[in-house]
């Protein structure tokens, strides 16, 4: 692996003690902390040290610190709740009221303590203690004396990974979120249905997954492809999708499930072509990548596609216990609708005005089962186009002006627009293995601008947070998730994390040398551009 950084790169500081000068290590956290202040000592884990929590409810936490240290630097630490003792690691969950997921960090030659807002701040300062570890085996856990105040720029901090296009087992899901979790991200958005499969059991629809999790074939290579006649499938039961969450939720990671309707349905009707605007035609899932206008994608507007709604809805409601619930919204091929006597007569009945109307009512009609199991309805930003009330979140994945939109009217809004986080763009143009478009380099993604400009403060407190996109069409192993994801995930962690009067790209690029370290003892593939790219800077 290449280990040149071209930044400076110095690992000490020094400080004056009385006549003195002592040298300080440099500490490099990503993302960056609201404020650090060092001090002369340090602190040195060793086998009899032992994680102690306050409350029980930080146990989950106390263990995966424990498990961290004894998967990747071989110390196996017990975890007891009492009382403080020397030579101890102490969480504790303050409960004051504070911003969620603040907390602070103060190591003393005595020990670690981790004051917690609440126990997601406890476990972000856990995530912070793992980054002051060392970044490989056999190199002693000496920690600096340091004190951390630190706490979320924004409430949401997300990634999403599409397993349609490709299908990823319940191990590389849990291993996604790990990586979530060791950003301080908190929302993990599971693209579970599209044109090309249905991921997801329904015990309510046994059929979607019997047919609709399946395709002919399969294409290998960047666009256009070579398309194989090899069967391809796979889903999630209930089980896995409980397993997962259980996971999700001991790493303070919610999951947002996604059902895309009323378009990219092609697995829904090869299931069901009865629920098509042209049932009398063949149906089946989608072989090839791309938006379906060619092929007929939507939903008609029937009795017996609502039914059909409702008791999917509801099942997914029931199934995850986080608030939100998403249900796309994007890419609506409108002409199938505009060709369909039977809808037309449908928005004439209804006083619906156009195709951008009826999609709005699909999207209502979702809204009002979701809520009436306590949830919240996101969409993708195309949900605006023929109006939804103010309480849908809208997720901006096109230019900044639709989340702009988004924004002024009224709408909580998660900017996640392709040009900058989308990570199935390659990241350099040299870089042939994740696809076709790009590049978007670890900069870009660093630089994007989450809030637009020309807000009012009112207008900018409806920005939620920001996430990270990873579409699979050329993602087809868990390697090239991983390729794509980092180190570009630790760019945007810092971008929705850090004050902006924090983020400085000269500090953050000094700091990627031992994050990359921390990927190859994570066992990660990632991409070298940036080694490369600095290279040809310092060449010059």
């Amino acid at each position: 692996m290449l280990r040149t950084i071209l930044m400076a790169t110095s690992v000490t500081l020094s400080v004056l003690v009385g006549e003195a000068q002592v040298s300080l290590r440099k500490v490099n956290i990503i993302p960056e902390p609201v404020h650090i202040a060092q001090t002369v000592g340090e602190f040195m884990i060793n086998r009899s040290t032992i994680i102690r929590v306050a409350d029980k409810e930080l146990l989950p936490s106390a263990f995966y610190l424990s498990d961290y240290i004894n998967h990747y630097l071989g110390y196996p630490l017990s975890v007891e709740k009492r009382e403080r003792k020397a030579e101890s690691i102490l969480l504790i969950n303050k409960n004051n009221g504070e911003v969620s997921g603040g907390y602070q960090l103060t190591i003393t030659p005595q020990g670690i303590e981790v004051h917690g807002n609440d126990a997601a701040g406890v476990f972000y300062g856990i995530q912070t203690v793992i980054q002051l570890l060392p970044t490989r085996a056999g190199i002693l856990p000496i920690l600096p004396a340091v004190t951390i105040t630190d706490y979320p720029r924004f409430a949401y901090r997300g990634m999403h990974l599409d397993v349609v296009r490709h299908f990823f087992p319940v191990a590389f899901i849990k291993k996604y979120i790990d990586y979530l979790a060791l950003h301080k991200m908190n929302y993990f958005h599971w693209h579970l249905t599209d044109d090309q499969a249905w991921r997801i059991e329904m015990k309510c629809r046994p059929e979607l997954t019997l047919r609709g999790s399946l395709r002919e074939g399969e294409i290998e290579g960047l666009y256009p492809g070579l398309y194989k006649p090899l069967p391809y499938g796979g889903y999630y039961t209930h089980e896995q999708v409980k397993e997962v969450i259980a996971y999700a939720k001991d790493r303070q990671v919610t999951i947002i499930p996604e059902i895309d309707i009323p378009g990219h349905c092609m697995a829904v009707l090869a299931t069901y072509p009865e629920f098509s605007t042209t049932p009398d035609e063949p149906k089946k899932t989608a072989l090839t990548w791309g938006i379906f206008n060619k092929y007929n994608n939507v939903l008609a507007p029937t009795p017996a596609v609502f039914d059909f709604l409702r008791e999917v809805f509801s099942e997914l409601s029931d199934l995850f216990p986080g608030q939100y619930i998403h249900v796309g919204g994007d890419e609506c091929a409108k002409r199938w609708w505009q060709e369909s006597e039977l809808t037309q007569q449908f928005m004439k009945t209804h006083g619906l005005v156009d195709e951008k109307a009826l999609q709005s009512y699909f999207i209502d009609f979702v809204k009002q089962v979701i809520n009436e199991k306590g949830k919240t309805l996101i969409g993708w930003d195309e949900i605006l186009e023929g109006g939804v009330s103010k309480d849908c979140v809208v997720m901006n994945w096109r230019k900044p002006a639709y989340g702009k939109k988004a924004i002024k009217a009224g709408h909580r809004t998660i900017m996640t627009s392709s040009a900058w986080s989308y990570f199935n763009l390659k990241e350099s143009r040299t870089q042939p293995e994740i696809g076709p478009r790009g590049p978007l380099p670890l900069e870009k993604v660093y630089a994007y601008e989450i809030v637009p400009d020309s807000l009012t403060t009112v207008q900018e407190s409806f920005v939620w947070g920001a996430q990270g996109c990873l579409w699979t069409e050329y993602v087809p192993t868990t390697w090239k998730a991983e390729f794509a994801l980092f180190p570009r995930l630790s760019a945007l962690a810092e971008n929705v994390w850090s004050p902006v009067n924090k983020k400085s790209w000269e500090r953050f690029a000094s700091k990627m040398e031992i994050q990359f370290e921390r990927f190859e003892l994570w066992g990660a593939r990632y991409s070298e551009s940036f080694f490369r790219t600095q290279d040809v800077v310092r060449q010059r």
